[in-house]
């Protein structure tokens, strides 16, 4: 298992928290894509970091251009000595259309595309092959040397893709290196729609189980007394049921059999009823989609449930250096190096 943290907040905190997390043992740092560009801070932590992988979990494909994400991803794996690694995710239609202003249509052909789009364009930036890349939704045709920044050291840029659907599970396991778990999940989610839909896209695609990385995060609910537990209860609760309310992933929920909280939530979204979102979050589901417990249980409640499931895990909380760690010590020490 290896282990890493989510960075985040002021760009100005990103070198030292990749510091920090490289001292403390683990194995890599990601970012994401909210209220920061997810590309930006893994320049800062390239410079301070010897060790870590550096990924993007996730940077949004379809605000940008496969050419723009391309010049990005070189230039970070090229900053890193090939430590980047480069993690897509399509948001979801309202965003793409309402925030972005961007086309939204076939997400999941249009991604498989935008990584073929890629790949061609990095392989005539390393091996000078002419760049005449044609797909359904993207074409390259054109590449001139004054643009081309020319081959690099680490040219295999690892692409992971996050979902949620079946069809980017199978798409994961086709084409990407890697597949995002999204940190909404439990192990029933996992083992009966995530694992069997990304062995469907390896026996496609020729490949085996080795030959890609499933990563994610989890909640933790924990605190030193009731006080504490309580308040990141009710914490978890929000989030979970902020996420649990995106149509999308309605798919988590009906497979427990909650179809039906997941409608409510959805129209309790549509009202901004945050509060009462929170409330339909039983502690039954609390239990699915988190690791809950004292911090001395929390060590065996994660290796119980993660050994021989992912290959990275992270915790979803933003690693503050300077703040309570007990959530990430735990994770250190179910995972001992």
């Amino acid at each position: 298992m290896k282990l890493d943290v989510r960075l985040g907040g002021p760009l100005s905190g990103a070198a030292e928290q990749a510091r920090r997390a490289e001292a403390m043992g683990f194995d890599g740092a990601w970012t994401s894509e909210t209220q920061h560009d997810a590309f930006l801070p893994l320049i800062l932590a390239a410079e301070h970091t010897t060790r870590l992988t550096l990924g993007t979990s996730i940077a949004v494909a379809f605000g940008r251009s496969p050419i723009v994400t391309a010049h990005l991803s070189w230039d970070l794996a090229a900053l890193s000595q090939g430590r980047f690694l480069l993690g897509l995710g399509t948001q979801v239609k309202g965003h793409i259309e309402w925030r972005y202003g961007l086309t939204w249509d076939s997400p999941g052909p249009r991604l498989r595309d935008y990584i073929l789009a890629l790949r061609a364009i990095w392989d005539c930036w390393q091996h000078g092959t002419p760049l005449n890349y044609r797909g359904e939704f993207y074409s390259h045709t054109l590449m001139t040397p004054f643009f081309n920044p020319g081959p690099i050291p680490h040219p295999r840029i690892p692409i992971h893709i996050a979902g949620v659907q079946p069809y980017m599970c199978r798409l994961a396991g086709e084409l990407c290196d890697g597949f995002q778990v999204h940190p909404f999940h439990s192990v029933k989610y996992l083992r009966d729609v995530v694992l069997p839909k990304v062995e469907e896209g390896l026996q496609a695609g020729g490949r085996k189980r080795a030959d890609i990385c499933l990563a994610s995060s989890v909640f933790i609910v924990t605190g030193a007394d009731a006080a504490q537990m309580e308040a990141a209860r009710r914490s978890v609760k929000s989030q979970i049921g902020f996420y649990a309310s995106t149509p999308n992933y309605r798919v988590i929920l009906e497979c427990h059999g909650w179809g039906k909280v997941a409608r409510d939530l959805t129209r309790k979204s549509i009202r901004g009823d945050w509060e009462g979102m929170a409330a339909l979050v039983t502690d039954e589901m609390l239990d699915a989609f988190a690791i809950v417990g004292a911090p001395d249980e929390l060590p065996e409640k994660l290796r119980q449930r993660y050994t021989g499931l992912l290959d990275r895990l992270a915790v979803y909380e933003t690693f503050q250096p300077e703040g309570d760690l007990t959530a990430q010590q735990s994770l250190l020490a179910a995972f001992p190096r």
